[in-house]
């Protein structure tokens, strides 16, 4: 059912395309362009089928996304971020389910993880106060996923530090308009948010350590495959299939302005040995970054499936081999466009963009090397990885 999902992104490609100067210059997504993806299904993808979704399999999910980027970044960002949400909410608390899409299945979710509040313990629930930085695709929402740390009487983080996941509706939070100013993934609308003294009810709350490790699917009896995968494979699946779909829009604008030029030395570029070397290489390096992100996710599905455990090592192997793919393609597609001349700057030119929005697709936090590798590297000599930074994320 989800490949429906992929020809319905398909068919709309003009309407996407035609609305993403529209989306840059307004800095968020167009309602149109919000309102088609919407009505694709690319969001209820690996939604549960009690509320109206697909519970589609992660690479089905992940080539989507790519496709959708590489028609428009920001739309393939926003469907791959946004679109990861009401995987997580499969497993959350069955009332605040029924909240978000018991009325409504089209209800997007917004995020970030990030830990930028402190909630407070008190009756009934936590007191939330916070700012927090990229909120993708906020502007379409009605709910949002938020990063925080417990905090004491004080207000400050209790140490050591416990992280949670809080879920709140649009009426207890504020979008601030004028925070989403970039070089890159301008569409995406990934403006700040702020909270101030909002009650969250225990029930929209969950431990971010269960549900990195997955034992907050276990609490609530999940049993499907989709919703025991591990987070640390499934949320950076969005971001990395959105970078990765980017880098081939970059190749498929690229090959597209090479067919008829003419080099700097006069040489037809069909002609031309050297760039059609780059192209050749280019394009299997992000072919190959596109199967290494699939076959990843394949593998970590495949041993849930069994009934394995993903232990720490196979899910740090994995999320190096998803940092890796991410890099992989954005050097590719710098090889593309290093190669496409001055006229390749022009605003006109598709190409500018998808090469700006690879780049602020890198950025992600997600995409990280340094941690990343150093654990699975240790993890793979069989050395204990110690608790802390080397282990977010994991």
């Amino acid at each position: 059912m989800s490949y429906e999902v992929l020809d319905n992104i398909v068919a709309m490609a003009d309407k996407i395309r035609a609305g993403a100067d529209d989306s840059d210059r307004l800095g968020r997504l167009t309602d149109d362009m919000a309102a088609g993806l919407r009505q694709s299904g690319i969001i209820r993808l690996l939604q549960r089928k009690k509320y109206n979704g697909y519970e589609a399999h992660p690479r089905e999910f992940a080539e989507t996304v790519m496709k959708t980027a590489s028609i428009y970044g920001s739309a393939g960002w926003v469907g791959g971020i946004v679109g990861v949400h009401p995987w997580q909410l499969a497993f959350a608390d069955p009332k605040v389910q029924d909240e978000v899409l018991g009325t409504n299945s089209d209800t997007w979710q917004a995020s970030p993880y990030m830990p930028g509040g402190v909630a407070v313990p008190v009756d009934g629930g936590y007191r939330l106060n916070g700012r927090w930085q990229f909120s993708s695709g906020t502007d379409h929402c009605e709910w949002i996923f938020l990063g925080a740390l417990v905090g004491g009487e004080d207000g400050a983080p209790v140490m050591p530090p416990v992280g949670l996941h809080v879920i709140l509706p649009r009426s207890d939070y504020e979008i601030i308009d004028d925070s989403w100013d970039v070089v890159g993934l301008r569409g995406t609308g990934s403006k700040d948010i702020v909270v101030k003294d909002a009650f969250i009810p225990e029930y929209r709350v969950m431990n971010g350590g269960a549900v990195i490790d997955g034992t907050a699917a276990k609490e609530y009896g999940v049993t499907e495959t989709l919703y025991r995968m591990p987070w640390s494979t499934m949320f950076p699946l969005g971001i990395t299939s959105a970078t990765i779909g980017i880098c081939e829009g970059v190749l498929a604008a690229g090959v597209d302005y090479q067919r008829g030029r003419v080099g700097a030395a006069g040489t037809a570029i069909k002609d031309d040995p050297y760039v059609l070397h780059a192209l050749g290489e280019a394009a299997a390096e992000i072919d190959a970054a596109r199967q290494q992100l699939l076959a990843n996710v394949d593998r970590i599905w495949d041993l849930v499936d069994a009934g394995k455990e993903v232990d720490f090592e196979t899910r740090a192997t994995s999320r190096r081999n998803q940092v890796r793919s991410a890099w992989r393609a954005v050097r590719a597609a710098d090889e593309v466009f290093d190669r496409c001349g001055g006229n390749a700057l022009r605003v006109d030119n598709p190409l500018q963009r998808f090469w700006r929005d690879a780049h602020a697709g890198l950025h992600h936090a997600i995409h990280v090397t340094s941690t990343t590798y150093h654990a699975s590297a240790m993890a793979s000599l069989g050395i204990d990885v110690p608790d802390g930074p080397l282990r977010v994320m994991i």
